[in-house]
């Protein structure tokens, strides 16, 4: 870039008290406005940071040579980023605010790190999981809105570990994908399909993330539970998971995933079931009904939480593409 096209602004003695308001500035010089915003609540946010906890030289080395570990422990099947932010509860915050659900309708969970775009599309009632040592069950769902219609030609991805609480991608000897499909709605808003009982498991914890947990005391583990996100054009984009019943580690989850509304039962199948949908009588049966938002409804209700939000920090802003940014007119 050529500095004579740069008109940067001329920047005060810098001192503990005005470097925020400096760098603020130098920062505002760009077209994006919404980027603009972004950078100047970051930064404030950050220098805040150091200035309420004395940071000393020694910890911001630490914390950098951490960002770098997590870096370069990541990969296309382990994203230790994403892990970080589900750890410190950010993932699910990001989705909340993002995927605003009306009362009724399926709330949203944490992705997670283990998603991947490589699983076969199945048809109704086909196997998920190869995994011979998993407890078989059966799983029937419907898709409706709001308003009890249901929703045909959605795209699910499902997704769970094996009986060992590993996924598909953990295996270094891996065949193909496992344990995770794509599967798509029927005319009655239905899919079904036979998987394995979902069991708990740690995240991966051998790694800096893993490390830090340790330091804080915590514990590795997720309970129990099965992966889904849907996709269709028009409709609000939900990534949920459906969580067991009475898991150890239901109120203690390492990534904040769970809510009450997504902690579901077992049933048994009985003669009419096992018929029916080829399973053995006594097996047990996951039913769930997921309830999706369009995309209009999602918008307005996104636009008025974040209009209250702000209004409740004292901060005028108006809305550029939904997304807050300073009102200066």
């Amino acid at each position: 870039m050529d500095p004579a096209h740069v008109n940067v602004p001329a920047m005060m003695d810098l001192t503990i008290d005005n470097i925020t308001d400096n760098t603020v500035i130098i920062n505002s010089q760009g077209s994006d406005q919404r980027l603009t915003y972004v950078m100047e609540r970051l930064v404030t946010h950050l220098h805040d940071f150091a200035r309420e906890t004395r940071l000393s030289t020694t910890e911001w080395m630490a914390a950098l040579n951490f960002l770098v570990r997590v870096g370069q422990i990541s990969s296309d099947v382990r994203h230790e980023f994403i892990l970080l932010s589900d750890i410190l509860g950010l993932s699910l915050l990001v989705d909340a605010i993002d995927h605003p659900k009306p009362p009724a309708s399926t709330e949203g969970s944490v992705l997670g790190p283990f998603h991947t775009h490589e699983a076969e599309t199945i048809p109704n009632g086909d196997l998920m999981s190869h995994d011979p040592e998993g407890e078989p069950c059966l799983v029937l769902c419907s898709i409706k809105d709001v308003s009890g219609n249901p929703i045909e030609g959605v795209k699910i991805d499902i997704w769970e570990t094996d009986s060992t609480g590993h996924y598909d991608v953990q295996h270094s000897n891996r065949q193909g994908p496992d344990g995770r499909c794509v599967m798509n709605s029927d005319k009655e808003g239905v899919f079904w399909f036979k998987a394995i009982v979902p069991v708990p498991y740690p995240i991966p914890h051998d790694g800096p993330v893993g490390q830090l947990l340790k330091l804080l005391k915590r514990h590795p583990w997720r309970p129990a539970h099965m992966h889904f996100m849907f996709e269709k054009k028009g409709w609000d984009h939900l990534i949920t998971a459906l969580y067991i019943r009475n898991d150890p580690y239901e109120t203690s989850d390492a990534v904040f995933g769970v809510k009450k509304s997504l902690i579901v039962d077992f049933s048994t199948a009985d003669a009419a079931i096992a018929q029916k949908y080829g399973v053995k009588e006594g097996s047990k049966v996951l039913k769930h009904d997921f309830v999706l938002v369009d995309e209009k409804q999602t918008e307005r209700l996104r636009d008025e939480n974040a209009l209250k939000a702000m209004k409740k920090l004292g901060r005028k802003v108006k809305l550029l593409n939904h997304l807050p940014v300073p009102d200066v007119d």
